[in-house]
């Protein structure tokens, strides 16, 4: 008898491990080309600014301002709004309310596009309000010119997102891949072209980026039409998609506070390292971190935005012990991979440095530096992958209170006292922004751990027919 009940424990944990198994296989097929989607597009803008840092300091620091703030009061706000279609496409998808999908897509398309018009009237004079806050004409004149030329991006921006959610919600990675490499192998020689070859100088990179954006929506949107993978979700344009945009507000307001909130305090790091008395080394070498970091997150986000696809699938089709298991397996995934990676950073102290300068000063402080961001590694890494379970549950505005707890009533004070009231530097600015990420990362990490995902798989069906069943129903 003893022989049995081994016998059956042994099967059992067979199980358990191929069911770990196939569910890390589901993420992986997510989760990597998402990280090479995030990567492309990120290389877009990466690629404009090499290119305009050969035109000299002015068109540099000018593109620079300009890439920044627009991140800032645009691409983020963006970004985070479309987030909300995590939540809504992904789990209309695991409930089968294929035309669902299409709907939401379009109410988010419609609400984005009308962010854009005060969006772009602040781009408009953005040239202005910098000379009006104490920067220099020259370059507020010409970062003005920059933002101008990067609205049609803008538009094309907000078009794109909702596109990708749609498309990730159902599990179709390579498509969206197959866009952004197309769009960043496109990107590369069309920009040189604009930049050096007509002439256009920072204006061209700025251009060529908006161009590249909407080539990435024409590819989406000709896949998306003709693709026999896209026709159970392709819903008629009608007036439902207007008449619902309360509801995606609802989740993609906090979507956007969650997002831009973590986003806006880094940059806000940036700006600080300015104050400091060594401003270009501070500035450099914090921005040399963040770069880095930025780099690196891709892996995590991937992860991220599989948890997300999965959870809010699984939740949507009625089935919690999978959408938790989904959950467990991104968390040790990640893990895993943000520890090897910070490992690894730190080997590399000594040399990191040169990839961006040969001056010994500022190779020197990034090897000091080093540690600080391969722990930033680790914390970044359980962030990504617990704000995509976060978006994939619908807990936005979780997730918006935590960031605000976080980063600004901790992270961003500490920062302050470190760096200047106890003159430690970008190294105290950095260990501020560093424990607001890991209070986040504790606090996300707790409210995943205690989550009742039966209920949450109720709460996920209520949501998807817009009405409320009774629990044996949902959960069948």
């Amino acid at each position: 008898m003893e022989e049995g009940l081994l016998e059956k424990e042994e099967r059992r944990g067979r199980g358990k491990c191929c069911d770990f198994t196939d569910e890390a296989r589901r993420l992986g097929y997510l989760a990597g080309p998402m990280m090479g989607v995030t990567l492309s597009l990120y290389l877009v803008q990466v690629i404009s600014s090499m290119m305009v840092g050969h035109l000299g300091e002015l068109a540099l620091s000018s593109s620079a301002i300009a890439t920044s703030l627009s991140g800032v009061t645009g691409f983020s706000l963006l970004q985070g709004m479309a987030s909300g279609l995590d939540t809504l496409c992904g789990q209309a998808y695991g409930a089968q309310q294929y035309k669902k999908v299409g709907i939401h897509t379009y109410r988010a398309i419609l609400s984005l596009l009308i962010v854009c018009l005060p969006i772009s009237l602040i781009w408009i004079f953005m040239g202005k309000l910098l000379t009006f806050v104490g920067q220099d004409p020259l370059i507020s004149q010409e970062a003005g010119n920059y933002a101008v030329w990067m609205i049609p991006g803008l538009f094309a921006f907000a078009i794109a997102q909702p596109l990708m959610k749609f498309l990730q919600s159902q599990s179709l990675i390579l498509p969206m891949l197959l866009s952004s490499f197309v769009t960043f192998c496109v990107h590369f020689p069309l920009c040189w072209a604009m930049v050096f070859k007509i002439g256009l100088g920072n204006i061209g990179a700025a251009l060529s980026i908006s161009i590249s954006y909407w080539i990435n929506v024409l590819i989406l949107v000709m896949y998306i039409k003709y693709s026999d993978s896209c026709r159970a979700t392709r819903a008629p344009v009608s007036m439902e998609a207007f008449r619902g945009i309360n509801e995606f507000l609802r989740l993609a307001i906090p979507s956007a506070v969650m997002i831009c909130l973590e986003w806006w305090s880094f940059e806000l790091l940036v700006l600080l390292s300015g104050l400091l008395p060594n401003p270009k080394l501070e500035t450099s070498v914090l921005s040399i971190c963040l770069t880095s970091i930025s780099l690196l997150y891709t892996i995590p986000y991937g992860i991220g935005c599989a948890a997300s696809t999965r959870v809010s699938n699984e939740l949507g089709s009625g089935n919690p012990e999978q959408a938790h298991l989904a959950v467990r397996v991104a968390i040790s995934i990640t893990v895993m991979e943000a520890v090897a990676v910070s490992l690894m950073l730190f080997a590399l102290r000594r040399i990191i440095g040169y990839a961006y300068s040969y001056e010994e000063e500022v190779v020197d402080y990034v090897r000091e530096m080093t540690p600080l961001v391969s722990i930033s590694v680790i914390s970044d890494g359980c962030l990504g992958v617990l704000s995509g379970i976060a978006r994939g549950c619908g807990w936005q505005h979780i997730g918006a209170y935590v960031n605000l707890g976080a980063f600004y009533l901790v992270g961003i004070p500490m920062a302050v006292l470190l760096g200047f009231l106890l003159h430690i530097g970008g190294k105290g600015l950095w260990i501020g922004i560093l424990s607001g990420a890991v209070i986040q990362s504790l606090l996300l990490g707790i409210i995943t751990a205690f989550t009742d995902w039966q209920h949450q798989a109720v709460v996920a069906r209520e949501r998807a027919f817009e009405e409320r069943l009774p629990l044996q129903d949902e959960l069948k």
